[in-house]
Formats: structure tokens, sequence, C-alpha cells
């Protein structure tokens, strides 16, 4: 196998069967990608389940960072989307725009890396595309991914479901994938170490969902972080949302980060976080759910869901412990471009 990416490695002759041999089908290969086939054939769902589909592109810079890679974050963000739907995520794509040059050995790591997320959350990697761009007209590696999964009769979950009395769930800390982005990208040492949260989520909103009968939506608070999750959940539902500043989980480290560099950690990126919006009743039982597994253990009760005000319409508040209130604003711009 030759040790850089060329040009004929997409070319569509020898040199691409080999690579596709040699670095993908090694990584992940199931029996429906060996079938070599232009698309994958799929079983039908049951009848009266719907298929939920999702699809992002992966462009995070550096490709290898604390706590993951750009593999892990391709296949942990399609399965946690699709997932939201409260799906079972079943199969993915995976489509790469290599750089020529691109070494081999680091496109093999990232495929093994993709293969370890997919096991951990039980999704098969069934078709998939290669094309390589010149020297110079790339950064390394592109990643596409696509999932589908299978919706239950009877699953009805969305942005536009929250009521007032709701109350609002976090599964984790956040801002540690923002902040550990950051620091791998300008050589930022913190006192304490920081590393990316990336994790497939599936398992862990199918424990909620299995707990609390009560859920009316997930969002994953990835780019602009929790503050642009919130805001586009209380102008999908026109309510008002609170939440309290003291309850939101927040590594000292990272809070420190921020502090320094002039962000909002509630504005920062996550990766491995879920937002849960619940009926009040149901919230002990969806919090005890969310900590009982491994990516949970710091899930928190954060806020509630309220009516609108009429003059002001949907808003989100941070209130702080001294009661002081201010108006948490979805982010504008781009505040730390090439985050996944």
């Amino acid at each position: 196998m030759d040790e850089k990416v060329l040009l004929g490695h997409g070319s569509g002759g020898t040199m691409m069967k080999r690579i596709i041999e040699e670095v993908f089908f090694d990584a992940y290969a199931g029996d429906e990608l060996l079938q070599g086939d232009d698309a994958a054939v799929l079983p039908v769902p049951p009848a009266g389940s719907r298929l939920s589909f999702s699809t992002d592109s992966f462009v995070v810079s550096p490709h290898f960072f604390p706590g993951g890679d750009i593999g892990r974050l391709a296949v942990c963000g399609t399965v946690n989307d699709v997932a939201t739907s409260g799906a079972k995520p079943l199969y993915l794509s995976c489509g790469f725009i290599l750089e020529e040059g691109y070494p081999i050995a680091d496109l093999r790591r990232i495929c093994a890396s993709m293969a370890d997320a997919a096991r951990e959350a039980g999704v098969s990697l069934v078709t998939g595309d290669t094309k390589v761009v010149n020297r110079g007209h790339g950064d390394g590696v592109f990643i596409n991914t696509s999932g589908v999964g299978v919706l239950p009769e009877g699953v009805d979950l969305g942005g536009s479901k929250c009521q007032p009395g709701d109350a609002v769930l976090v599964s984790g800390t956040l801002g540690d994938h923002g902040i550990t982005i950051m620091s791998c990208r300008e050589s930022l040492s913190f006192s304490a170490d920081v590393k990316s949260d990336a994790a497939p989520l599936n398992h862990l909103i199918a424990d909620v969902m299995a707990a609390a009968s009560g859920v009316r939506c997930f969002r994953d608070p990835t780019r602009g972080g929790l503050a642009s999750t919130l805001n586009e959940l209380a102008s999908q539902s026109v309510v008002t949302i609170e939440v309290e500043e003291e309850k939101i989980p927040i590594r000292d480290s990272v809070r420190g980060a921020c502090d320094m560099l002039g962000y909002d950690p509630l504005q920062v990126a996550n990766e491995g976080k879920m937002v849960c919006v619940v009926a009040a009743d149901q919230a002990q039982a969806a919090l005890e759910a969310m900590r009982s597994n491994r990516y949970g253990a710091d899930a928190a009760i954060i806020g509630t869901v309220a009516t609108a005000h009429p003059d002001r319409g949907p808003s989100v508040f941070v209130r702080n412990a001294f009661g002081g209130r201010r108006i948490l604003d979805m982010l504008v711009g781009e505040q730390l471009p090439r985050i996944c």
C-alpha cells in the first residue's frame, strides 16, 4: 500500500480498488459493504414504523485531538442526529474527500476510530465513496456521513413539542469539545487537561425514553452550544425557556479558558452532550436514566419552560445565583470555525 494518498486513489481503477479494500474494507466493512455494489440493499423496517434520516459533513481542524478525531466525530455526530428523533440508528454511509499527499497511516487511524465508534453505537457502515483532490485544494480529509434509523410507531418528538411547565436537562458538562479544539489549534495550555466529549448518545437517549414517557424532544448542542439550541427550541415551540446558571455543569478548566478567551461557555460547541425537554413530573426519572449511562454521569436539570411573553415572544433567559436575569442570545457569526 502507498504511504501517501495519490490522485490515482480516486481514479476508479486498480489504485482506488486497493485503497478501498486495504484501508476502508479492512477497517469497518460488513456484509453489505463487502458486496461492492453501487448501493447497499437493506431490510425494510416493520409496518407502522418510520425512517429517520440525517446527513452531516465534517471538516474539523486539527484532525486529531484529545478525546477523538474527525472519524469519531463523523460517526457520533450522525448517530446522535438520527437518535434525537427517537429512532434507533442502524446504518451509515461515509464519503471521503482526500487531498493528494495525505498520509495513509493517518487515514487508517481515522478509519479505525470510525469502526470503534460504530461498534459502540451498534451501527453499520454500509456504503461509501472516495474522491481525491489535487494537493493544495483540500485540507487532508473531509468526511460526509449520512445515517438511517428506524422510528417506532407512536414516537413523536420534536423541537415544537415543548410546553410550559416542562423541565430542561443536559446530559453533562458543556464546552469541552470547543475548548479542546481551540487549545489544540492555538497550542494553548490550561491548568487542567481538557478533551473532546465526542460520543455516541443513542443508548443514553433510548434509556431516557424507556424511563420517561413524557419526553418532548432531544437536541445535541453542537455549533452555537446550549445557547443556540435553547433559542431554536424556544422559537419552534413559541415559549420562554429559563435556565439556572448555577445548575449548568461546566468544568472549571473550561470556564477558566472561556474567561481567558472572552467566550461564553454556553455558546461553545459540544459533540457528546444532549439537551432533553421532558414533562416536569418525568424529569427526575429522565435524570436518573441519564446518570445511569457512562456519558450522562454529570447530567443535571437546569431549567424550565414557560409561556412566551406576549410582547417579547420566544426567548431564553439565564438566572444567576443572586436572582439576576439576562437574555441568552444565539451565537452571532462564527465563534470558532472548523469545530466539527
